[in-house]
């Protein structure tokens, strides 16, 4: 007969310690201000993400386009509690991070569409763009691989002594992978300041959790290398700020690593060319009902009257102009000229 056992959380000392209570809806707190920017901040990606789903629907995005409608808190709630100096990179799923980053979304789009004014000339597309000005370390294609990375950028943090922090975004899929353990072993080992995000949006591709993880809580994928974490709901950009705000004082602190769970879901397919036939729309419908980003923070502008139903169609009818425009500007960019081809190659000689 074989004893099971049950793996702890664990503080610095290595003595386990009690799982923390996440904080009802109500005891997170933003200002007026904070609230209205949020709202904004998500607003805009859900729109931007709209758009590009219909570019692509058009043939003007070629290869591959993975959305990120129903996930908008998550890269919002963390970017709020970053400074100028922090790094983050994430998969292919990266145009909200991008613009969570301040990124103009003519240059998005652009890149979505291969042109020359795309901030990676137009040579990454939808999965791979990149600006270093911005802290923004690229989209990654292999599932995983930027995992490492992220623990890299984390050396380099630690190793220049700044107290920036390394926000490394990976899928359920992804925590799968080999590399992330190599990963969260070094990074503990050397207490490097890194923030392991995953983004649990229930389905790897079309394989639900549950039936590709012997272990679904997400969140204790490292405790076997003492890295504490912590499941967030991933809907509530308020909940994520909370989490996400005590998870950078931890790695500023000199803590090491850390890891958060988030909750999410996604209500698009795994990219464009997914029908999601694995789920049923009325699951989706009630996610969407019950628990959008968007509509929570919605609710809580009218309910604090902060914003009127007026003020929020401005707002939405500004965001679909720029929205509107960057696709336009994307459509009359030139393509890369051939030659661009040769630039940008590294040749080891």
């Amino acid at each position: 007969m074989v004893k099971k056992t049950t793996v702890k959380k664990v503080t610095k000392s290595g003595k386990p310690a009690a799982r923390r209570k996440p904080l009802k809806a109500q005891e997170l707190k933003a200002s007026p201000d904070e609230l209205t920017d949020f709202y904004r901040q998500m607003l805009m990606m859900r729109r931007f993400e709209e758009k590009a789903g219909q570019m692509y629907g058009m043939g003007l995005i070629g290869g591959f386009c993975h959305l990120y409608i129903g996930q908008e808190a998550v890269v919002t709630g963390i970017q709020s509690a970053l400074k100028d100096g922090d790094t983050i990179l994430t998969s292919y799923r990266d145009h909200a991070h991008m613009l969570a980053c301040k990124i103009d979304p003519k240059k998005i789009m652009a890149e979505l569409t291969g042109r020359a004014n795309g901030i990676s000339k137009g040579k990454g597309g939808s999965m791979h763009m990149f600006s270093v000005e911005h802290g923004f370390y690229g989209g990654h294609g292999i599932v995983a691989a930027q995992v490492p990375i992220g623990a890299g950028l984390g050396f380099a943090h630690k190793y220049k002594g700044t107290d920036n922090v390394s926000v490394v975004y990976f899928g359920d899929g992804a925590s799968n992978q080999g590399q992330i353990y190599e990963t969260f072993n070094m990074a503990e080992l050397w207490k490097l300041p890194v923030i392991f995000v995953i983004e649990n949006n229930q389905y790897a591709m079309g394989t639900s959790v549950k039936r590709a993880s012997s272990e679904v809580e997400l969140h204790r994928r490292g405790e076997s290398f003492r890295i504490p974490g912590e499941a967030v709901d991933g809907m509530d950009v308020l909940a994520v700020k909370e989490a996400a705000l005590r998870a950078v004082k931890w790695c500023r602190d000199g803590n090491g690593p850390i890891l958060l769970e988030m909750n999410t879901y996604r209500y698009r397919g795994h990219s464009m060319s997914d029908p999601a036939k694995y789920r049923s729309k009325e699951e989706v419908q009630k996610m969407r009902a019950e628990h959008d980003p968007i509509d929570q923070v919605k609710q809580r502008l009218l309910d604090e009257k902060i914003m009127s139903e007026d003020d929020m169609k401005a707002i939405d009818k500004e965001l679909k102009s720029i929205v509107a425009e960057a696709a336009k500007f994307a459509q009359e960019s030139p393509e890369p000229d051939a030659s661009e081809l040769y630039t940008d190659v590294l040749v080891a000689e």
